[in-house]
């Protein structure tokens, strides 16, 4: 089985090192990158890990273009969701009826993109593993959580065993990884937590546990949640969460920068529209009101500016 990552930022980083520790030789990991530079550099260095102290370094052959890889059974894509519609037009050659490409954004913007895909076969994932890109090829593991794959259609039992191989494959690099038949309530259960952390540690600049000493932004983060939660109950998406389950999360990441302040503070392009601006899209279609959601997302468009 080849297996290729798309993207070797945080998350490509450590599914690639993930993987490589879970080889028993019968698999080949490829990554692909756009960037040539860093592709050329990961190459020459190699793609470090760091995690508790302990340094491991994986010769993993990183491709320029995807017409140098001649198959690909799985295809993790690990790009921001705002470029995944261009990143599948790139990696057109390798999309086929035998491929299974993991979608692993953050949001709910990339759950249509599966028609961007022809004949491949579309998995959704979604991780809490907290992963920091330290420079290019160099991920810090920062912290352990937990990786849920799954099919939002009926697979077929091919597609199925492959999956079970992906799954088995990071169990044995030491990643808690499971397949689910609830993808979509998983996604919609992780965006409640990104609705109610990300904009809200870009406005108010600090770590994840730091919301939890600001009253206010506690309230901004109970009706931005909530927001999210009405649209999932008109869309007949149960997802078995509260707000303070937020909270929760904040206290046990909280030395943890969000990704979407990483951004911010690396000048990027935040994913602010595939999360708190998806839950206001999707609350004006359904003729719903999101004035939290709306506001976040000024707000945080507004502070991309100033550090553009």
């Amino acid at each position: 089985m080849h297996i290729v990552i798309v993207g070797p930022g945080a998350l490509g980083g450590l599914l690639g090192a993930t993987t490589s520790m879970g080889n028993d030789g019968s698999d080949s990991v490829s990554l692909l990158d756009y960037n040539h530079s860093r592709a050329e550099e990961i190459n020459r260095n190699g793609l470090r890990y760091e995690k508790d102290g302990e340094h491991k370094c994986f010769n993993i052959k990183v491709i320029f273009k995807p017409t140098e890889i001649d198959h690909a059974d799985i295809l993790f894509l690990c790009v921001k969701s705002y470029d995944v519609e261009k990143c599948l037009q790139y990696c057109s050659p390798l999309l086929h009826s035998e491929c299974l490409v993991i979608f692993m954004q953050n949001g709910i913007a990339h759950l249509d993109h599966d028609r961007h895909i022809g004949e491949a076969v579309a998995v959704y994932g979604t991780t809490t593993e907290g992963a920091t890109c330290h420079g290019p090829g160099h991920i810090y593991h920062a912290g352990v959580g937990k990786t849920f794959l799954g099919f939002q259609h009926p697979p077929t039992l091919d597609s199925s065993h492959r999956l079970v191989r992906v799954i088995e494959r990071l169990q044995a690099g030491g990643m808690n990884a499971t397949t689910t038949e609830s993808i979509l309530n998983r996604i919609w259960a992780k965006l409640f937590i990104n609705v109610g952390i990300n904009a809200l540690t870009v406005i108010n600049n600090c770590k994840n546990g730091v919301l939890l000493e600001l009253p206010e932004a506690q309230l901004q983060m109970r009706q931005a949640i909530e927001e999210a939660q009405c649209v999932a109950e008109v869309l007949h998406i149960k997802v078995n969460a509260h707000w303070r389950d937020t909270l929760e999360v904040c206290r046990a990441t909280a030395d943890n920068l969000s990704s979407m302040l990483q951004d911010v503070r690396k000048k990027r392009k935040t994913e602010i529209d595939a999360i708190n601006g998806e839950v206001a899209r999707l609350a004006a279609s359904l003729g719903l009101q999101a004035p939290m959601n709306v506001e976040l997302v000024r707000k945080v468009k507004d502070i991309e500016k100033q550090y553009a």
